[in-house]
């Protein structure tokens, strides 16, 4: 082939991979395109833990195929710090289920999934949770993401998930920006203090008040309580001021 073909075949290429995905526009409509508009974008970016010991393993559940159940992530964090993505940015991954954050309840479609390769009953290791916290400033800054918009999937579906667990150190993340905090003192609740009515601002599902309860005692509390008490009275107030 003469170097001037070759030259336009290689152009032509480039140019078919550069287009990216076909638009969705319906063939019924006239396309008469707006500047008024922007790229869809992921708003709360949620954490699991793999409840699988290994890299491996993991990588080999999160990206199998076929089956009853297919389960994917955005990203995965091994225990010596290793990150993988296995899902683009852009594309919806299949980490949340049915689940619910405040008014958002296609969680899959609004947010980043990020495994933590976990037992489910072990401490995270400092290097995986600095490495979560490098994921974490990278995806926030490029996406958009509010640094506070980081929860668990216990969080989102209280009813089916603990994840990611008690040993999970949310006040270290909290240092750093990620995820809602209470501040210390505690400003005291006023008397009549709705403590339901104010896990619901906050984001919980409470149409099963003692699931919402024990999440919320995982993520604030590292307990699994499921009654609340006069210091979660305090957290809450502090929560949603």
């Amino acid at each position: 082939m003469p170097l001037r073909a070759l030259a336009l075949a290689a152009c032509l290429l480039l140019s078919a991979c550069a287009s990216g995905p076909a638009p969705q526009r319906s063939p019924l409509a006239r396309w008469t395109p707006s500047p008024n508009e922007s790229a869809r974008r992921p708003e709360l970016i949620v954490l699991h833990h793999t409840a699988i010991p290994d890299m491996a393993t993991s990588l080999q559940v999160l990206r199998r195929q076929g089956g009853d159940d297919p389960v994917s992530a955005h990203y995965l964090v091994g225990p010596d710090g290793e990150i993988r993505q296995l899902v683009d940015d852009g594309r919806r991954a299949w980490h949340a289920g049915a689940s619910r954050w405040g008014i958002m309840t296609d969680v899959n479609s609004a947010s980043i999934g990020i495994e933590i390769v976990n037992d489910g009953h072990s401490p995270f290791p400092p290097a995986q949770i600095q490495a979560l916290i490098a994921l974490l400033n990278d995806v926030t800054q490029r996406l958009g993401i509010a640094k506070t918009a980081v929860v668990g999937h216990a969080d989102i579906a209280p009813v089916r998930k603990d994840d990611p667990s008690v040993y999970f150190p949310w006040a270290e993340l909290a240092r750093y920006g990620f995820g809602r905090w209470y501040t210390l003192p505690l400003p005291p609740a006023p008397p009549g203090f709705d403590a339901m009515n104010a896990l619901r601002l906050v984001g919980y599902d409470t149409s099963d008040p003692r699931a919402a309860v024990v999440a919320f005692h995982r993520h604030f509390r590292a307990s699994e309580g499921d009654a609340l008490d006069a210091m979660d009275a305090d957290i809450l107030v502090s929560l949603t001021r």
